[in-house]
């Protein structure tokens, strides 16, 4: 008999009193039936069946059906920023589609030296209303299952709504990535690379990342009332100019928060998710000094 360090749930590392494994106790091979799609994907994957969290401002990476509303209200020392997101999901196997639909509210106050008096503005209306899709092309789950992994294609079109705030059209090619680390702990990574056309911004061309890491507490672990799964969450959101006159310009944020995955109500499971947005770099405090981002979900 042997003792051995093993990691239970988000790091913590406890002791387990084992037998020693006989080379025909070996966990056995995958089964050839567990692969399919020419050998890409694996049956075993936990991606689609709702176990990887919902990001807080990040690309969601998972197979979804869900309506969902999100609230941003963002400020610094002259400018505050307020946008309501609706957005619906439906997938079609491991095919899904995404529509968004943004408003947004902007507010900018300057001082204006020769009257001696702060000037306000401000300008709101629906943003580019966006269209999605993203499928998997490959996985791999270990023998053991205790690590999942999975890369998703993902292309995203915005489409100009005319208003006084969205003139431009947007094209986003993007390649997504989940790891799972046994029951607990989850990495989701996102990169994409914008490139607008339009009128007022067209040729700018921008690298859009995100990681999103996240662990997974159950009622039995966190015995919170109505809560089936409580979910801290911390994103990086960032992006980096890549047009000429931009290239090297970085924006990085962070966002610390957590998701409650609620006790279903019919057919539909209500999940809220709350979030507190800083800047990292110089170029996001130039844009933000501090953020919260709340987000309403219906899965069904």
């Amino acid at each position: 008999m042997s003792i051995r360090a093993v990691v239970i749930g988000c790091g913590l590392i406890g002791l387990s009193v084992v037998q020693p494994v006989e080379a025909a106790e070996a966990p056995p091979e995958p089964s050839a039936t567990s692969r399919y799609a020419l050998g890409l994907l694996d049956q075993r994957s936990r991606y689609g069946s709702f176990w990887f969290p919902e990001p807080l401002r990040a690309p969601e990476t998972d197979i979804d059906r869900e309506i969902r509303f999100d609230y941003f209200h963002g400020e610094n020392h002259r400018f505050q920023t307020d946008e309501a997101l609706f957005e619906l999901e439906y997938n079609f196997g491991l095919l899904t589609l995404e529509l968004g639909i943004p408003y947004v509210h902007e507010r900018e106050s300057s001082f204006e030296a020769a009257s001696g008096r702060t000037v306000r503005g401000g300008s709101d209306g629906i943003g580019s209303i966006e269209l999605a899709a993203r499928h998997p092309v490959f996985q791999f789950v270990s023998d053991d299952n205790f690590f999942d992994y999975t890369l998703v294609g993902a292309f995203e079109v915005a489409v100009p709504s005319g208003s006084d705030i969205s003139k431009d059209s947007e094209l986003v090619p993007q390649l997504y990535q989940l790891f799972r680390f046994g029951e607990h702990f989850s990495v989701q990574t996102s990169i994409g690379y914008s490139a607008i056309i339009g009128p007022e911004e067209g040729g700018t061309n921008t690298l859009e990342y995100d990681v999103v890491v996240g662990c997974n507490l159950e009622h039995e672990e966190l015995p919170l009332p109505g809560v089936e799964r409580m979910i801290p969450l911390f994103e990086l959101n960032g992006t980096r100019g890549l047009s000429h006159g931009s290239n090297g310009n970085n924006a990085l944020f962070g966002t610390a928060g957590a998701r409650f995955n609620l006790a279903p109500i019919g057919a539909a499971q209500p999940r809220i998710g709350v979030g507190y947005v800083f800047p990292i770099d110089q170029g996001a405090r130039d844009q933000l000094d501090w953020g919260i981002i709340t987000s309403l979900v219906f899965e069904f």
